[in-house]
């Protein structure tokens, strides 16, 4: 697991940093895992664009990531490590001993041949996936609950590691990625480790190019589109857009808080920003 640069042929390999992904070991995924993956270019099920910038890009196939980990006491043997075009963590094929394949997220580290294993009495170990009760504090974990049985949410992207801080009656604190720290219910479960592909955060696209190629189009300014398209747009060479910033729609765009009180947020201990 590495980064490697490019003899700069040309003016878009000057600068870019790529992975060298050492750590992959197959270059085909299990079809009995992938299904296909329709692109909707940003657009909701009326046609509308409500997502922008989004659309192009290279086909990609979903391989389906068993973020449960609800196979509980039947050990599994790691196949192989692959790339997940969905995702910047690797991926990898776990193979069960009654013959049932799945794949999991790639903790840092993890090799073809070693065994995972999930449930209450499983070894604190990388891979393995346990109730964060059974955990022992200042362990790190990955892919975490947040509600028991729902499959994890919270740390899934590559180089992710939460720290279990404390446990206090029903519930236990997690010191998150973002230095936020939550409480979660004991019952939720987490793997143990932190992500692999650490080097993802050192990569650099290095030309235009390669964003298009992941589905992602040029940010256009609203001041340049037309009346009908935008409300900052319009009016005769380069005009202020004249009252407060608005989105597309309409609504105001700057320091309006957009966010809607979450059930889950009384359970904020420290939020993350300061």
């Amino acid at each position: 697991m590495g980064v490697r640069r490019i003899k700069p042929t040309t003016a878009g390999q000057r600068y870019v940093i790529l992975n060298d992904f050492a750590e992959l070991t197959t270059d085909k995924p299990e079809k009995s895992l992938v299904i296909q993956l329709k692109n909707h270019a940003g657009r909701n099920n009326t046609g509308r664009i409500t997502c922008q910038h989004k659309g192009s890009g290279n086909k990609n196939a979903y391989r389906i990531v068993d973020f449960k980990r609800n196979k509980h006491n039947i050990p599994a043997i790691v196949k192989s490590v692959e790339y997940d075009p969905n995702r910047n963590v690797r991926i990898s094929l776990v193979v069960y001993a009654d013959g049932e394949k799945r794949y999991i997220l790639s903790p840092n580290g993890i090799k073809v041949g070693d065994t995972v294993t999930s449930g209450p009495e499983s070894e604190i170990r990388s891979g393995n996936a346990l109730p964060l009760e059974n955990i022992p504090l200042g362990t790190m974990v990955h892919n975490i609950e947040l509600v028991s049985k729902k499959g994890g949410q919270m740390v899934r992207s590559a180089g992710g590691g939460a720290q279990l801080m404390a446990k206090e009656g029903d519930y236990v604190t997690l010191k998150l990625p973002s230095s936020e720290m939550r409480m979660v219910r004991k019952e939720c479960y987490a793997t143990i480790g932190i992500l692999g592909n650490l080097d993802h955060k050192n990569m650099r696209i290095g030309k235009a190019g390669r964003n298009r190629w992941k589905g992602i189009k040029p940010t256009v300014r609203g001041s340049a589109k037309n009346p009908v398209d935008h409300p900052h747009g319009g009016g005769e060479g380069k005009c202020p857009i004249g009252g407060q910033p608005k989105t597309p729609w309409g609504k105001p765009a700057l320091g309006y808080k957009t966010r809607k009180r979450k059930a889950s947020d009384k359970l904020i201990v420290r939020k993350r920003n300061k």
